[in-house]
């Protein structure tokens, strides 16, 4: 068939191709099966490819782009990295890969070298950790010299599929060109048969699917084909019964037939050759395949029932005759056998590997796999010991994906087992496995029972090390130091301790993170090495935990700029690894570090994204408090339906995230949640003057707070937004914190007689009345909104006056406006006018691409650098300049390079 009407799509993948000199470009090519994507790309590409940079003349080898393809194999589950894995595989050895780098810097690097067409075919059956690779290649793309060329059904591509966050990207680039395949017209239709048949007719039958028609027009004397199968087995008629076998066995490969497997399934050349001319099948880099797809799933559908197991059968002994190692491709096979020992062989072995490569999601599914083939016969110990190990393998990958519901149900069914079993070690293991899926699940009470059991249940060293460990992490978190210090102490050393075994870091981590919360700096960089160490030993869960409490600890006590660069470093590597549950609680916490920051529009995307992907009650907890304070500061309007809370306007998406905090915070029953979120409704009460009954336990968590270190920033946060809207209530009376040792007033609330070294320096400074000063603080510590408010509210009316332009150079009209309210009650007069503009610079508006552009323009690089180091074309970067310089109200780089500390880029 030729390209019939698709001149405009030719034209549009030519122009593409050629303007990849200039910048990186991709291309969605998207239609039915049998719409002819492939015949396009083959016809375009291939042709194009050599000449495409300047086809007026004729370029040495180095410079031709050249054309690698990825394709995606319809497995019941994926292989993990398939297509990128074949890419790689096409890449000569002296590529200038290091095979030891991620995957992902493999693959950007490789195709920098040299103009590039990188073709990924049939996409809707792409894996997770592929998807993951491309969405690292596209966010470089413009500085590439790349054609990025994904083809896939659209129809089979729904919500929920993996591909749908590459096709995000790709929306919302200005370097990608979605063509769709349309259906041929009936002119077109009637062009192909040319007469043979009635146009009309096979329009009709065929809704214009090029493929149908061409198999149609090929036998011009057969009565119409009422199906397309029936087109494809036309094909096939003459062929003798041998040979229809081996088609039929070529229709079960669905990745083609590996030529190794030609000789031990008895397959010679003379048979491919009567094979080749049905014109059904072609020669690939892999072997033989079906020319189409639908021409493949034809054949097969018309297997005699009962044999398509056989033919299974056959394939799969033949690659175990050829000693492939391919986990996933023989548990594909395995499966459709009806072969269960050797579908909880293969599967379990693909799970492994899944996981070594941080493919946890396919983990999820061949560990599923495996347990489908082990019976629960209660004679069968080893059947019933595999069973639970495989389902406390399950449980963690489950985890490790943010499916805790699921992740329960898996292990506690493993601890019933281990139970009736009688294993100690796996009864600790069990337990303590639950316990800390009871912990992202926000229910500390479980979370605790479930880690005491484990300690209870004793075991082997290591089993009782972890257990030990989970305790002591608990305590930790709830900041019962004391508490976590002495678990730790009774902790048996584990095996492998100078190995780094995953309980000897986990207790390290701990211990770290202990002494970082009690003021010891030192443990930064002991985080930092064991998370390291944890992920070069392939410990996901172990190191991400690291970088977790290492950013959320410099959040806390306000090392913001050390909280950013944690962040930066460690969240690529939860999206690497494919850990959802640790990827939704670092951007989490991100959202807290933009908040704090003033980077409103940031913090927003950070907050909806762990929101909109349901993520963890655990990670939930911040998004739902940020959105609604910025709801709060900025006008309610704003932040309820981007939220995806409720629809309405006013006060109710605040109230919805307000009350969402809580209820996981409550739960989880850790004071520096507790009184962040009751911070939340003491500045809910001060903006609107209306106060929830929530914080009448204020008092008593204020003083249960007090006794456990490392939680002054959080009684600090409360106690002055109390303040605050106490004030607000009663603009003439100003509260203070009582002298040390001092008694406080009779009546008075517990928290103002607080002994003032348990609050933080800048919030003690306001408590004090020492405005100016906290202000200034706030400042040297990049909070700008803290800095206004405090201003705000001291007795300085020139100072309040300032805060005030502040807060409305940042974009907080809410909070403006009712700073307005609380200065006029004050009797302050001299006011700026309302809505008076500022030339302030301040960072609200940018989006997390743009800081990172704008942290590298602070550092003073080129755009020739900068391009060079986010992979993005110069062209862009000076895009992404003037954009940042306007919404920041700066004339020049040099005015952010002098700017950078005051703007939170330094």
């Amino acid at each position: 068939m030729g390209l019939i009407e698709r001149a405009p799509e030719s034209a549009t993948l030519r122009r593409e191709l050629h303007g990849i000199a200039e910048s990186g470009r991709a291309v969605v090519v998207t239609g039915d099966a049998g719409s002819g994507k492939t015949s396009l790309l083959a016809a375009v590409l291939d042709r194009e490819a050599s000449d495409a940079l300047r086809p007026e003349a004729r370029h040495p080898d180095a410079l031709r782009p050249r054309v690698l393809r990825g394709l995606c194999d319809p497995l019941a589950t994926p292989r993990p990295l398939g297509p990128i894995g074949e890419v790689l595989e096409q890449l000569p050895n002296d590529a200038g890969a290091n095979a030891s780098a991620p995957v992902e810097r493999r693959v950007v690097d490789a195709v920098a070298a040299r103009p590039t067409v990188l073709v990924i075919e049939d996409a809707q059956w792409i894996d997770a950790a592929s998807v993951e690779v491309l969405r690292h290649l596209v966010r470089r793309i413009d500085g590439l010299p790349v054609l990025l060329v994904l083809s896939f059904r659209d129809t089979e591509v729904g919500v929920g599929h993996p591909l749908q966050s590459l096709l995000g990207d790709l929306a919302r680039t200005e370097h990608a060109t979605r063509l769709e395949l349309a259906p041929l017209s009936p002119a077109a239709v009637r062009e192909l048969l040319g007469g043979r048949a009635d146009a009309e007719r096979v329009h009709e039958i065929t809704g214009g699917n090029p493929f149908f028609v061409s198999e149609i027009a090929r036998h011009p004397g057969e009565l119409l084909p009422a199906t397309v199968r029936d087109a494809v087995l036309a094909s096939a008629t003459a062929l003798g019964s041998d040979d229809l076998d081996t088609l039929q066995l070529i229709a079960v490969a669905p990745d083609g037939l590996d030529d190794r497997l030609l000789p031990p399934l008895g397959i010679d050349v003379p048979a491919l050759r009567r094979l080749e001319a049905t014109g059904l099948l072609v020669r690939t880099r892999r072997g033989v395949g079906f020319r189409h797809e639908l021409a493949r799933l034809s054949i097969a559908e018309a297997i005699e029932p009962g044999v398509e197991p056989l033919l299974h059968r056959r394939l799969l002994d033949a690659f175990e005759l050829v000693g492939s190692r391919d986990a996933a491709i023989l548990t594909h096979h395995a499966v459709a056998a009806a072969d269960g020992p050797r579908v909880l062989r293969y599967a379990t072995l693909a799970a492994a590997e899944a996981t070594r490569t941080g493919s946890h999601t396919e983990a999820v599914a061949f560990l599923g796999l495996a347990l489908e083939q082990l019976g629960d016969d209660p004679a069968d110990t080893a059947a019933r010991t595999e069973r639970a190990r495989l389902l406390e393998e399950l449980s963690t990958e489950q985890y490790m994906v943010s499916l805790l519901p699921e992740a329960v149900r898996s292990i506690s069914s493993a601890l019933r087992l281990r139970e009736e079993l009688g294993d100690a070690d796996g009864i600790a293991d069990a337990h303590n496995r639950r316990a800390i899926v009871e912990y992202y699940s926000a229910r500390r009470r479980a979370a605790e029972t479930h880690a005491e059991l484990a300690v209870e249940a004793g075991g082997g060293v290591e089993a009782s090390a972890s257990a030990q460990a989970t305790l002591a992490y608990l305590a930790y978190r709830r900041h019962d130091l004391g508490g976590a210090r002495a678990l730790l102490a009774e902790a048996p050393e584990p095996r492998g301790l100078g190995d780094g075994s995953p309980a000897a870091l986990r207790l390290s981590i701990t211990e770290a993170a202990s002494d970082l919360v009690s003021g010891r700096l030192a443990s930064r960089g002991l985080l930092l090495l064991h998370a390291s160490t944890a992920i070069e030993r392939s410990l996901d869960e172990v190191g991400t935990t690291a970088y977790s409490n290492l950013s959320a600890i410099d959040i806390e006590q306000r090392r913001l700029r050390e909280a950013e660069a944690v962040l930066a470093q460690s969240i690529p590597l939860t999206i690497e690894r494919d850990i959802p549950i640790c990827s939704q609680w670092q951007t989490g916490m991100r959202a807290r570090l933009h908040l704090l920051r003033g980077r409103w529009t940031a913090s927003a995307e950070d907050a909806s994204t762990v929101i909109d992907e349901h993520g963890a009650p655990l990670a939930l907890i911040w998004p739902h408090l940020v959105q609604a304070l910025l709801g709060l500061r900025r006008g309610a309007a704003e932040t309820g339906a981007a939220a995806g809370v409720v629809s309405g306007t006013g006060t109710g998406a605040v109230d919805a995230h307000l009350d969402a905090a809580w209820r996981h915070a409550v739960e989880l029953d850790e004071s520096l949640m507790t009184l962040a979120v009751l911070a939340g409704f003491a500045e809910r009460a001060w903006h609107t003057g209306s106060r929830d009954p929530r914080l009448d336990e204020a008092d008593e968590r204020l003083a249960a707070a007090a006794t456990l270190p490392g939680t002054e920033w959080a009684i600090g946060e409360l106690l002055v937004w109390l303040d605050r809207a106490e004030r607000g209530a009663h603009p003439r009376r100003v509260h203070g914190v009582a002298p040390p040792g001092g008694p406080g007033e009779p009546g008075e609330p517990v928290w103002t007689a607080m002994d003032p070294d348990r609050i933080a320096e800048p919030h003690r400074l306001e408590l004090e009345g020492r405005h100016g000063e906290a202000a200034a603080r706030w400042h040297e510590l990049g909070a700008p909104y803290d800095a206004a408010m405090a201003a705000i509210h001291g007795d300085d009316p020139e100072a309040a006056a300032r805060a005030l332009i502040a807060l409305e150079a940042l974009g907080v009209d809410a909070s403006a406006a009712r700073a307005r309210e609380v200065l006029a009650a004050r009797g302050i007069r001299s006011l700026p006018a309302r809505g008076r503009s500022s030339t302030r610079a301040n960072p609200s508006g940018l989006t997390n691409r743009q800081l990172d552009v704008a942290r590298l323009v602070a550092q003073g690089l080129t755009n020739a650098e900068l391009a060079e180091q986010l992979y993005i074309s110069p062209k862009t970067a000076d895009h992404h300049v003037s954009a940042i310089l306007a919404k920041l109200g700066l004339a020049s780089r040099r005015d952010v390079m002098r700017s950078a500390v005051e703007l939170g880029l330094g």
